[in-house]
């Protein structure tokens, strides 16, 4: 009978790298950490001690309070986007932060479930610029696994100053509302709780789920008592025109009143506590969730900060999967990369991470090239790999390090134009959920094919290492004046101003780009979805892999005894 054979991987640290090293790397890399710490705070305060005090004031909970009552107690919450618009300004002075919305995962009565929360102390949670859109992306991660979601609603609508920026398009707040009704078409549980202003769009958010609870200070209207008292003359307020007498015992668009936001979230854990339970457990036999037999917290000291520098990819599988016990798939081919299958929480996922260093070349025996490039060899394994994990259902982690694929004239007569393609089809068209880590390096088609964000990952994180472009700075600095160098990369000219005007505009362009790789400026953009600790890695994927298997039934799981991947270890048994 076929069956899973994981096998021990990986080394104590100080077999792997010594104390000097390990400590160098840990301070650098502490460094990274620190700052996302420290903007981390930033984000979470909101506006400010003052706004907070106003909130409570009227004897509400901050969004943030809200969310810590709603999830378990023994859990924490993993949010998704939180820096969202950091760093930029509104208006000449305004900030955002994390666009005004709190989006991620919290465990709710024993659920993983999607959060979604008007952050009341920025703007009375006003949508701002890429706020609907990072609204639709929790939402999708939610449609994507299933996951119950519970909207914490307290939003003044629209911050119309910006609203040409947040109310047209594919993905303005109009979309919000399709993807409440994909959620509802596809069955996945959508609880709101009202708990405040709810006007124009954020009135619209509610309606479509299953179950809508009011507080006695909550009103949801197209139009709030300012608008009507200058459209109509009327002098009303917007309790009157739209609060729980309203919409609970007149309109029937809210289901239950309740006196505070206390009461509120309680109703919200009993409502989740209501659905089924998660299939997790089952999914789980007999073997349960186990941490790795090397700690996690070790890979801030593992992984260079330098992406120049190599490491162990091994010892980093080492340090994310259940008892460090992993089964290489393929290792055969493609020396360049390993894809496999380890446990995440007494979980089954596929795992494809660059190997770094030198590796052989099997077109030059004897010869080493380097690694973290996709050649041939490597890109047909995981291109395979990915097919087999989306045959069997199994979550697949993609951990990139990766400078890009192989060029020149051996690559394009080796059609890595069309294995790569190959690549990309695989990926697209998968259908067990997939999650992307940009370890280190993420540069250009590389990042693609390994699943980048334009691939549909269900999420995507980075770490402080991240550093995402489509090449390095020096690199796209050389081929920006490249008619002004030889073939050494030394600049031509003799004349010294043009010579300064040269060295001038290329270190603009490197310091330029090398600024942009900034992990802090893709997450402003949503060009990733969340910056983690290194050593914080192991804690997200344990969320993710459970995730992926709370609801039975919306799509295939083999059980491993028919896996796809027997098939592939046989076919390339002994194959080199």
């Amino acid at each position: 009978m076929p069956h899973v054979p994981l096998v021990p991987i990986g080394a104590a640290r100080e077999e792997v790298l010594d104390d000097r090293m390990f400590e160098e790397h840990l301070g650098a890399a502490s460094e990274l950490e620190e700052r996302l710490r420290a903007r981390r705070a930033e984000v979470r305060a909101g506006w400010g001690e003052k706004y907070v005090a106003r909130v409570h004031k009227k004897g509400k909970q901050t969004a943030r309070e809200r969310v810590a009552a709603l999830i378990d107690a023994d859990s924490r919450f993993f949010e998704v986007g939180t820096f969202v618009n950091y760093g930029e300004r509104f208006g000449g002075e305004l900030t955002s932060p994390a666009a005004g919305v709190i989006t991620g995962f919290g465990r709710v009565e024993g659920r993983w479930c999607v959060v979604i929360a008007n952050d009341n102390v920025v703007a009375s949670g006003s949508w701002w610029p890429r706020t609907p859109e990072k609204i639709q992306r929790a939402q999708s991660m939610a449609l994507r696994l299933r996951l119950p979601t519970i909207y914490l609603v307290d939003c003044s609508g629209l911050f119309l100053p910006e609203q040409s920026r947040s109310f047209p398009g594919a993905r303005g707040a109009g979309h919000i509302f399709k993807m409440n009704s994909l959620l509802s078409a596809h069955g996945v549980p959508q609880v709101a709780g009202v708990f405040g202003d709810c006007i124009a769009g954020g009135g619209y958010m509610p309606i479509i789920s299953d179950r809508v609870y009011m507080t006695e200070q909550a009103y949801m209207v197209i139009a709030g008592a300012a608008l009507i008292k200058g459209a109509k003359s009327q002098k009303i307020t917007s309790l009157d025109i739209g609060g729980p007498e309203v919409h609970v015992h007149q309109s029937g668009c809210a289901d239950i009143r309740v006196p505070d936001d206390a009461t509120l979230i309680r109703c919200l854990r009993r409502e989740v506590a209501r659905l089924p339970s998660s299939a997790a457990e089952f999914y789980r036999g007999d073997a349960g969730a186990a941490p790795p037999r090397y700690p996690a917290a070790e890979l801030p000291g593992l992984i260079p900060t330098d992406h120049r520098e190599a490491y162990d990819a091994e010892q980093v599988l080492a340090r994310l999967c259940d008892h460090s016990l992993f089964w290489e798939v393929m290792p055969e081919v493609g020396e360049e990369m390993i894809c496999g299958v380890g446990r995440v929480g007494g979980l089954y996922a596929g795992f494809v991470i660059n190997r770094q260093g030198l590796v052989g070349d099997p077109d030059q025996p004897g010869q080493r090239r380097p690694s973290g490039i996709l050649y041939r060899g490597g890109i047909a394994k995981i291109s395979a790999f990915s097919r087999a994990c989306s045959s069997d259902g199994i979550p697949l982690i993609w951990l990139q390090d990766i400078s890009g694929f192989d060029i020149g004239t051996d690559a394009e007569r080796n059609a890595l134009l069309a294995y790569g393609s190959n690549l990309i089809y695989s990926n697209s068209t998968s259908e067990a959920p997939v999650f992307t880590v940009l370890l280190r390096k993420a540069s250009g088609a590389g990042y693609y094919a390994m699943n980048g964000l334009p691939y549909d990952p269900v999420v995507q994180l980075s770490t402080s290492l991240s550093r995402l472009s489509v090449m390095e700075g020096r690199t796209l600095a050389i081929a920006t004046y490249n008619t002004k160098l030889d073939d050494d990369f030394e600049i031509v000219a003799t004349d010294p101003e043009e010579r300064r005007a040269t060295l001038a505009g290329m270190q603009e362009v490197e310091e330029r780009i090398e600024a942009d790789m900034d992990p802090f400026v893709a997450a402003r953009q949503m060009d990733t979805d969340e910056i983690v600790d290194l050593g914080d890695v192991r804690a997200w994927l344990e969320v993710l892999v459970e995730s992926s298997y709370q609801s039975a039934g919306y799509r295939r799981v083999k059980n491993p005894r028919i896996w796809t991947m027997h098939d592939l270890r046989e076919l390339v048994s002994g194959v080199r």
